[in-house]
Order: C-alpha cells, then structure tokens, then sequence
C-alpha cells in the first residue's frame, strides 16, 4: 500500500467516524477505481467505473422460511429438488458502499438474525441461560445440557454466532444442539449485547479484541472456565466454532488460547489479525486479508462459500494458512463432492503423520455468506449443504489438549 493510498483511507476513517458516510463513501471510490492508462482490470468487489454505488456489494443468500409450501406432492418436490439443486444461492438486494459503512461503522458486518421461537427439547435436555462477569466485561449465554450423559466429563463446543443474530437464532440454524444430543455434548451460545456492537457483531477487527486475556477473548474464555467449574465438562475437549464474525472471533480464540481450545471451526470468517480498524476491516471482507503470522495456532476446520460477496473467500484460505504455516510435515489430500441436496464443494486436507486431520478447507461452489447445511428454523443458512455442523463435530472428535 502506497504512503499516499494509506492516508487517504485513513481519512476515510476519519470520516466514517465523525459520521461523514457520503464523503467517506466518495473517497473510497475513487480509490479503488483503476488509474487512468491501466488496462488491469478492478479486483473483485471492487468500485467497477460507470456502476452506481448500489451495485458495489451484494449479497448471495436470503433467510430461509421466506418461500411457501411447495403444494405438489413428495415425490414431485423431489425430483424438482434434484433438478434445480446445482443453480446458485438466490441472490439478496444488492448491499450499497454506503450501507457496508454504515454498518461497520456501528461495528460490524452486514447484519443478518431473526426472531425464533423456543426449541423443543428432549426429555431432561436443558437450555440454560447464564451469566458471565469479569474485570474484561460480562455477557449472557445459552449452555445446552443433553439429556444424554457421557460416562465421564463432556467435551463442550462455544458456538459465536453472526452479527444480528441472537444465541437462539445461531442454534436453530446450525442444528448444533441436536448433534451433541446424539454424541454427548455441552454447547454453549454465548450472546453478543447491543452495548457491545450496534449490531451485536463481535469485534475482530479491534486490536484490543484480538489478543489473549483482553477484551472479548478474555471475556470467552471465562465463560469456558466457568462451565468447567460449575458443569461435568472435559477440559482437554473443549472448541470454537463460528459464523462470519463469530468465525473470525473464533479464528482469534484459536491463537489466542491454544493451552485452552482444542480446536476450531471457522464459517465465513476472517484470519486473526486481518483487519485493525473500520477500513481495514472493509478491505478485508471486500477482497480478502492474509492477516498476521502466528507462532501457533489449534487444528482449524473452514468452511467458505465461493459465492460470498460478504467476505471474500480468499479469507478462508488465509485461515488456513495461518495454521498450516505454523506446522510441519503435513501431508495435503484434496477431494471434490457433492452434497445429497446437490451442491459441490471442494476438500482439502492437512493431515499429520499419524493420519489426523489438521485442518480442513470445504469450498463450497454456488453457496453465499450462509451456514452450509443448516436449517431453514435460523437465519442466514443454506440446506443445501454439505453440513458444516455434522463435520465439524466429526473434526473436533479427532482433537484433545496435548499433554
């Protein structure tokens, strides 16, 4: 980046801050157009000359649970399903420079959450609602407690949900709860208020959100502490998991605490360290980040939509390689699929030399800033799989703390 590219985009901060979106908006235009003689054509996302500014961003995914009932019988809905599986995500209002700002702005990312109705829960499953306190700050949480009990303590999955979302929201989307019915798991949802983020996002994109035992980081993992003081939880077993800002938060939780998380799972997120203020942050969603080296990272499971133009997936493969980068002697298998609802996707794995899985990418063709494989109860989710939560379940099992 140029001397003078960054002072622009620093006064473009200024005036994000102080309110100015118009000039703030302006300013990033002219920017990212190409330089007059070029004949390179603009990045992804980027300002395209001769397009008005509602044709900047865009999104790829809509809420499912919009579309009545197909009235034809089963077997039609079927064969219909099959037909049109392949077709991508429908495509969402296009999302205007202006709106981006205004969003992280307030700090975050283009929101996403509805309101859903109280799940039905097993006999003896319970649904808690808790609370955390601590110098760093306090936040409420859901920890689901199956009615199935393990033999000994519980592995236990913290699950950070998107901007606008609610605990509640996250879970009936990702299933999650339901999965760790079957295997014996503790889940908890921890909630991101209002007061934190206009958009309860959780803040990645600040340094102080992204270093061990400051701010949100810290705040996590107390509410991990206290669920394995007051809870039958294992401490060796204990992961992350995440949508969009939740994914980059848990991204940040990896790094940060790897004497405590096990591993980590990242939907639509960003790597540690990708963006350090609201521009920033803007850049990296819009075209993608590497963010910073680290020493040392958790086994990490990504999953990305290659339809995204929320977060760039090229922010998948920085997660990847934050972790990769920071191992040796891995050995890479990559795969190609389909889901049982036809959507195709691409696997990559970094397994070490006793045949574990290390990491694992899962590009998934046609699909936008949504949870692979979710249901249609939550927002911002996409059936058409494959499913996220199934497998990342299947990849926090290969993982405990290293003794």
């Amino acid at each position: 980046m140029t001397k003078i590219f960054g002072r622009d985009m620093a006064h473009a901060s200024q005036l994000t801050r102080a309110g100015k979106l118009t000039e703030a908006t302006a300013l990033i235009q002219s920017l990212l157009r190409p330089k007059a003689g070029t004949d390179a054509p603009p990045q992804e996302g980027a300002v395209v000359p001769g397009l008005a500014d509602k044709d900047v961003i865009e999104g790829t995914c809509t809420p499912v649970g919009d579309t009545p009932p197909d009235p034809e019988p089963q077997k039609t809905q079927k064969a219909k399903a099959r037909k049109t599986a392949t077709k991508p995500a429908p495509r969402a209002r296009r999302k205007s420079l202006g709106e981006t700002l205004r969003s992280l702005a307030t700090g975050g990312m283009p929101g996403m959450g509805q309101v859903v109705s109280a799940p039905d829960l097993p006999t003896d499953a319970q649904f808690l609602t808790l609370s955390h306190t601590s110098p760093q700050g306090s936040r409420d949480y859901r920890l689901y407690v199956p009615a199935r009990k393990a033999k000994g303590p519980m592995p236990l999955i913290v699950m950070l949900h998107g901007c606008t979302q609610t605990p509640e929201d996250f879970a009936a989307g990702t299933g999650m709860n339901a999965l760790a019915e079957e295997a014996g798991y503790l889940v908890a949802w921890p909630a991101q208020p209002q007061g934190a983020n206009m958009q309860k996002c959780w803040n990645w994109f600040r340094p102080e959100d992204q270093a061990r035992d400051r701010g949100e980081p810290a705040v996590i993992a107390g509410i991990i502490r206290d669920i394995l003081r007051d809870h039958p939880a294992d401490a060796d077993r204990v992961y992350v998991a995440g949508l969009s800002a939740g994914g980059a938060a848990a991204a940040i939780m990896g790094a940060a605490y790897p004497d405590l998380i096990a591993a980590a799972g990242v939907h639509s997120g960003l790597p540690v360290g990708g963006a350090q203020d609201v521009m920033s942050a803007l850049s990296a969603m819009r075209s993608g980040a590497s963010g910073k080296a680290q020493t040392g990272s958790v086994p990490v499971i990504v999953f990305h939509g290659l339809a995204d133009s929320t977060v760039h997936p090229d922010n998948g493969t920085a997660v990847i390689a934050q972790m990769v980068q920071a191992r040796s002697g891995l050995k890479q298998i990559e795969n190609s699929g389909t889901s049982e609802r036809g959507r195709s996707y691409r696997h990559i794995r970094h397994d070490d030399k006793k045949g574990r899985s290390i990491a694992e990418h899962w590009q998934i063709e046609g699909a936008g800033h949504a949870w692979s494989g979710g249901q249609p109860d939550g927002s911002y989710t996409d059936p058409e799989g494959p499913d996220a939560s199934r497998e990342m379940l299947r990849f926090f099992a290969q993982h405990r703390q290293a003794k």
